[in-house]
């Protein structure tokens, strides 16, 4: 029989969703920076053997919106609540574990199986008591499972390490045998829903992210206006949205050297990620509180189905 079926990665910000689905689906699908709310959109990453297609989706971390764009973003959380084969529950080992609990109330409720993921346990070192008790970082890692298990007694808790693919292995073996039997759901070629020119704004997104201090990434959008593909060579027109006239000057940079540093990193993970030669072509425009703005956000795609 061929197994197939939707597992949905789910959290608070900054836990390290992203990290982990890339390494399960062993591409590079979702940005993945130290910064917080760095996902924005639900996106699909698919893994695919002869006898099963597991479709994962790295969702935003959840959080209490404080504009439209962080309402869209807590809709495709709780999205994926809703059609889920198995849910991943990603914590690490710092968060409070009644961190949004409103939520977590949602998945206690669930009756599909909820595997809790305590991922950065290689951290555990570093939450040694220091009153002088004696605890190992087992006994550290322990101690939250035991909470865990108070909050959501029906998850099977598996500690990981994403970043250093401490238990990935397990994760994939334990997914497998959840599955249902069911024929694919995609092509077996095919690795996301997401066209190409998502993954173009996503990575120039990534470098602001990584380059602009404090609000500014935060208030970026990032719309691919042109994106011609020949044999040997993609030509791309991107435009870079800020709320703001000095939002604007400090993307560009003096004499636009912050701009260009972006630009030139943006094309060298272009042409890593598609293997051709990329010309990038990139503007800065305003567009005054586009992040509370229901057109605006329907127009970059921030209306989940």
């Amino acid at each position: 029989m061929h197994k197939a079926g939707f597992v949905n990665i789910v959290g608070n910000p900054n836990v390290g969703k992203s990290t982990l689905m890339n390494q399960l689906v062993g591409e590079r699908i979702s940005i993945a920076t130290f910064k917080a709310q760095t996902t924005r959109h639900r996106i699909m990453g698919i893994v695919n053997t002869d006898d099963m297609q597991i479709v994962f989706s790295d969702t935003p971390g959840v959080l209490k919106p404080n504009y439209k764009l962080q309402e869209s973003m807590l809709a495709f959380s709780e999205s994926a609540l809703k059609d889920a084969d198995v849910l991943l529950y990603v914590t690490d080992i710092v968060e409070n574990p009644e961190k949004n609990i409103d939520f977590l109330d949602k998945v206690k409720k669930m009756t599909i199986p909820v595997l809790l993921l305590i991922n950065k346990i290689d951290q555990a070192p570093k939450l040694l008591p220091q009153d002088g008790k004696q605890k190992s970082p087992n006994e550290v890692i322990a101690d939250l499972v035991d909470k865990w298990h108070t909050l959501l007694p029906n998850a099977e808790i598996l500690p990981i390490s994403a970043l250093n693919k401490f238990g990935t292995d397990m994760l994939l073996r334990r997914i497998k045998d959840l599955l249902p039997d069911s024929p694919p759901y995609f092509d077996k070629d095919q690795l996301t829903d997401k066209p190409a020119r998502f993954f173009v704004s996503e990575i120039i997104r990534e470098k602001i992210l990584l380059y602009y201090d404090k609000e500014i990434p935060y208030s970026v959008e990032v719309y691919i206006d042109s994106f011609k593909e020949s044999e040997k060579r993609i030509d791309i027109h991107a435009v870079i949205y800020v709320e703001r006239e000095s939002q604007k000057g400090i993307i560009i940079g003096h004499q636009g050297v912050a701009l260009k540093k972006v630009g030139t990193e943006s094309r060298r993970a272009l042409e890593r990620f598609f293997g051709k030669k990329i010309f990038l072509e990139t503007f800065v425009k305003v567009d005054k509180d586009w992040r509370s703005s229901q057109k605006e956000l329907t127009h970059f795609g921030y209306n989940p189905e």
